[in-house]
């Protein structure tokens, strides 16, 4: 945060310095506590963007720090929220979260409906072989690494970031599961199973102990240079990824320990999916080991669970309203935000005058929602 009034030539007592710690935090959970709205990405976001993106780190393959790669992932959104598909055709939906009082872009979230193609999937699946001696009594199973490449895929969902400053107050949650969102309301248009590739864990100066141990001796390239380069084109994986099994007790401890581990600024995005209903496939990436997660799309909780409702009235919130995503369902226009939902019985719900105007809707209108924070689910005692 940047705060405006004070030199850096001032002189300052230990309690204007409290004070202005005091001011930047103040500062930055009013930023969290702002209304956000999630919109289809435009043309004239290609700055903040390119900002995300140098924020983001290694191993964000799809959000990659190259201004010419993020112009032509924000037009193939265009044109594919612009075709309004009928079925799943590979077509890639860039969301963007914008902070309603700044304007400013500050955090991305993306759908490819089918992976594959022409540019397969390309995973290791952890497998176990069996060994076996019966001159001395031994077998054992031994975890083995197997290529996979799918020129039929799933969907996947990706290309997660939000800005350090607009982390909390539920904001990572509603940019991560409102993509679901947009599955519900166009089931059509995507995979029945959809995938995610959670980010693997790299060391302090953004190395993958896993691609140090294998593709760094096959590809003769630094992790960070493959990941920008699998954007490009995923022919040169094609033609230097070893094919044969890749036994686990054979790689370095450190390759082995990250296998299926999921980068510690990714955890708790796992954990939120896990909530959904992902489960680990058995499979990781090829270049990091992160694990996939995996869900048929109709078991998604906030897919399964969304449903379409009228606005009955626009006010402010009831006692007791509990904070929901709420999306238009228009064609071409995917817009949501969070905020109350207070219930109207059989006429509808009732939203904020905030969050109706966000949205661009009335009274009449129909909206979709979804709890953002649905209770546990009771594990009740069997009978006796």
């Amino acid at each position: 945060m940047h705060l405006r009034g004070i030199r850096a030539s001032d002189k300052q007592t230990p309690t204007a310095c409290a004070d202005v710690l005091l001011l930047s935090a103040a500062s930055a959970l009013a930023d969290r506590c702002n209304m956000m709205l999630i919109r289809p990405v435009a043309a004239a976001d290609l700055d903040a963007l390119v900002e995300l993106a140098g924020l983001a780190g290694a191993g964000l393959t799809t959000l990659p720090k190259d201004r010419e790669l993020l112009g032509k992932r924000i037009t193939k959104s265009v044109e594919s929220f612009s075709a309004n598909a009928e079925r799943p055709g590979g077509e890639s939906y860039l969301l963007v979260m914008e902070d309603r009082q700044s304007h400013r872009v500050v955090g991305a979230c993306g759908i490819t409906s089918k992976v594959g193609g022409f540019q397969p999937f390309w995973s290791y699946k952890i497998e176990s072989v069996r060994f076996e001696s019966n001159v001395i009594n031994v077998r054992k199973d031994v975890p083995v690494l197997t290529i996979l490449e799918e020129h039929d895929g799933p969907c996947e969902i990706g290309s997660l970031f939000l800005h350090p400053d607009y982390r909390g107050g539920g904001n990572g949650r509603m940019l991560q599961l409102v993509r679901f969102l947009l599955i519900a309301e166009h089931r059509d248009r995507f995979e029945s199973t959809v995938v995610s590739e959670i980010r693997g864990v790299l060391d302090a100066n953004g190395r993958s102990p896993f691609w140090n141990a294998i593709g760094q001796h096959f590809f003769g390239i630094d992790f960070a240079e493959a990941d920008r380069l699998s954007v490009v084109n995923k022919k040169f994986i094609a033609e230097l990824m070893p094919r044969h099994p890749i036994y686990i007790p054979l790689l370095p401890l450190d390759a082995q320990a990250v296998i299926g581990k999921p980068h510690p600024d990714s955890a708790r995005a796992a954990q939120n999916l896990e909530t959904e209903g992902f489960r680990f496939s058995g499979m990781v990436d090829i270049f990091d080991a992160g694990p996939v997660l995996s869900c048929p799309r109709a078991e998604i909780r906030t897919v399964r669970e969304s449903r379409r409702v009228k606005i009955a009235s626009i006010g402010a919130a009831a006692a007791g309203a509990t904070e929901h995503m709420i999306a238009t369902t228009r064609d071409r226009l995917f817009l949501a935000c969070k905020g109350p939902i207070s219930p109207h019985g059989s006429e509808g719900v009732g939203i904020t005058g905030e969050c109706a105007e966000a949205l661009g809707v009335d009274v009449g209108d129909v909206v979709r929602i979804a709890d953002l924070n649905p209770a546990p689910p009771l594990h009740m005692p069997k009978s006796v």
